[in-house]
């Protein structure tokens, strides 16, 4: 198959050479987008080489300002910047699959056995330590990101926004690209690239007429294929169709990663649907945080859970796996559906100013949020309960200092500074802490 990419070199690497490194990004995609997202910088950019920081910067901006998992479509448009359309759909799948597979078997776990003490000794260590993993990640991503007062104000302001005043994450976005649009036009030094950056390379010719049209009639009907016949032949109204409606529509209005979504999730799913019980929500969160993957992935748990309850004349158990598959599905394949017909196009408006200023304006907001989800995992994860205050217009997140777990605080320390100051590696520090957190509570506090 040709490569669809033009703009890519001979000396780039080999399809197979790819692979190897995009099955050990799969691995290594723990700690939620930020600690994907740096995973990918660290193996692409900084070891490999394979893409320069500029191109992956501006992949990083577009994919900021799309609905679902970021970090899955980042990936997707890397493959395919790499090797075309093959490219984004190995990277993209490999992406996904770990986590599918992992929490496909804590699933079956969650519903077959009554203790879980093993399962739950497990996650309690495994959940600081990927804490310490974003933190990191966040760490790192701003260095690269923020390199200037005005884009690290702008971070601030995202951050204040979302975190204190629960601004929609859309309309931060919407309103950092237009100061950064605005910067661009002004030409006002902050928004614009370095020149040490180098110019992106240009594709060599516009993609194909018609090509939109052909990205959208086959990604369409991938989508809405396995809806359109569940429908026919279980009825419009059977659990399986409406999960993969429910889901399809969170595809498309996932802005702003999947804790922006998750809380209507779960009221929708405990209240209207009866999918979960109350606290189950969180239970399948722990799974989708300490497992390889998209936090996303999570739906599939909520989905599992709802067939396994309300499976009518199926079995409890197929019916569950059909449907971790189905919600699988719907939720991922618009991710390809995005990255494939827009990356032509992005690729092509690398050299326009006002674009680039808008996306870098966009990239520094993002660093806000994604802090705002760092501080809301570690206020969730080291403290039992959290009380939510609002004065002046503002919310507040106070924790409740008697219910601080030490063994969990230091076990988030240690993996901290084993990442930042050690630089240990990322599946040592994750098995270390696992360890650890399972030796305190099975030996020490069972």
């Amino acid at each position: 198959m040709a490569n669809e990419n033009p703009g890519i070199q001979p000396a780039d690497p080999s399809f197979h050479e790819a692979l190897r490194v995009w099955v050990k990004v799969a691995l290594l995609s723990f700690g939620g987008p930020a600690g994907q997202i740096a995973v990918m910088h660290r193996l692409l950019v900084e070891e490999k080489r394979w893409i320069d920081e500029r191109r992956f910067l501006h992949a990083f901006n577009f994919t900021m300002v799309l609905p679902g998992p970021e970090a899955q479509q980042l990936a997707i448009y890397l493959g395919w910047l790499l090797h075309g359309t093959r490219g984004g759909l190995v990277a993209g799948t490999l992406f996904v699959l770990p986590g599918f597979l992992s929490i496909l078997l804590l699933s079956i776990l969650y519903v077959s056995y009554q203790d879980l003490a093993p399962v739950q000794a497990l996650f309690y260590g495994l959940k600081p330590a990927v804490m310490a993993v974003v933190v990191a990640a966040v760490i790192h991503i701003g260095k690269k990101s923020l390199r200037n007062n005005t884009l690290l104000l702008l971070a601030a302001a995202a951050f204040v926004g979302i975190f204190f005043l629960e601004v929609p994450f859309p309309l931060i976005v919407l309103g950092a690209a237009g100061i950064g649009w605005l910067g661009g036009q002004l030409r006002l030094a902050a928004f614009l690239p370095p020149e040490s950056a180098g110019d992106m390379p240009k594709l060599a010719s516009a993609p194909p007429r018609g090509r939109s049209l052909r990205v959208c009639l086959v990604w369409l009907s991938l989508w809405f294929a396995p809806l359109v016949l569940l429908a026919i032949t279980l009825g419009p109204d059977h659990l399986f169709v409406t999960q993969g409606l429910f889901f399809s529509k969170m595809a498309v209005v996932t802005f702003g990663g999947a804790y922006a979504v998750l809380a209507y999730v779960a009221q929708r799913a405990v209240e209207d649907y009866g999918w979960l019980a109350p606290g189950e929500m969180l239970d399948g969160l722990g799974m989708a945080e300490t497992t390889p993957g998209p936090l996303i992935q999570v739906v599939q748990f909520v989905a599992f859970m709802g067939a396994f309850r309300l499976s009518g004349e199926l079995l409890p158990l197929p019916a569950a796996i059909a449907a971790s598959i189905l919600v699988t599905w719907v939720t991922f394949i618009p991710c390809f559906l995005w990255i494939f017909l827009g990356a032509p196009y992005i690729e092509r408006l690398g050299h326009n100013r006002a674009l680039s200023a808008a996306l870098t304006a966009v990239t520094a907001a993002v660093v806000g949020v994604i802090l705002n989800l760092a501080l809301w995992f570690s206020l969730n994860t080291l403290f039992g309960q959290l009380d939510e205050i609002r004065t002046f217009g503002l919310r507040l997140l106070v924790p409740s200092w008697p219910t601080l777990d030490l063994p969990a605080l230091v076990i988030a320390t240690v993996a901290f500074l084993a990442l930042l100051r050690y630089r240990a590696g990322m599946l040592p520090t994750l098995a270390g802490s696992a360890l650890a957190g399972m030796a305190y509570r099975l030996l020490l506090h069972p």
